[in-house]
């Protein structure tokens, strides 16, 4: 996330279908199995949130991942490379490849 800031403005927070064919198109060509978008996880209130704040009702997790999964603390989420290209909550000490977002102009 710290170079997505600095050089860009942040992880990509997926929000819409569009962006999530987006998202997929980019990690399919990944060299890890999964790639790291702005989504986290805190235990301390049991839920997933975009590290933007900013709202959104679009959701495509995995089959048992996002609010159906039973996460530690300290995970975040990530895209499938490969399949679907669903969401998924990964331990954040993995080391995977991510999707930064930049302003549009």
């Amino acid at each position: 996330m710290a170079y997505c800031r600095r050089h860009h403005v942040d992880l990509v927070h997926i929000t819409t279908p569009e962006l999530q064919e987006k998202v997929a198109a980019i990690a399919k060509n990944s060299t890890s199995a999964h790639v790291w978008i702005g989504l986290r996880y805190t235990c301390m209130l049991n839920f997933w949130f975009w590290t933007s704040s900013a709202p959104s009702c679009y959701q495509n997790w995995a089959p048992g991942q996002g609010p159906m999964g039973d996460y530690d603390c300290r995970v975040t989420g990530a895209v499938e490379a490969t399949g679907g290209q669903q969401w998924v909550g990964l331990p954040d000490r993995e080391r995977l490849n991510f999707i930064c977002s930049a302003c549009a102009g």
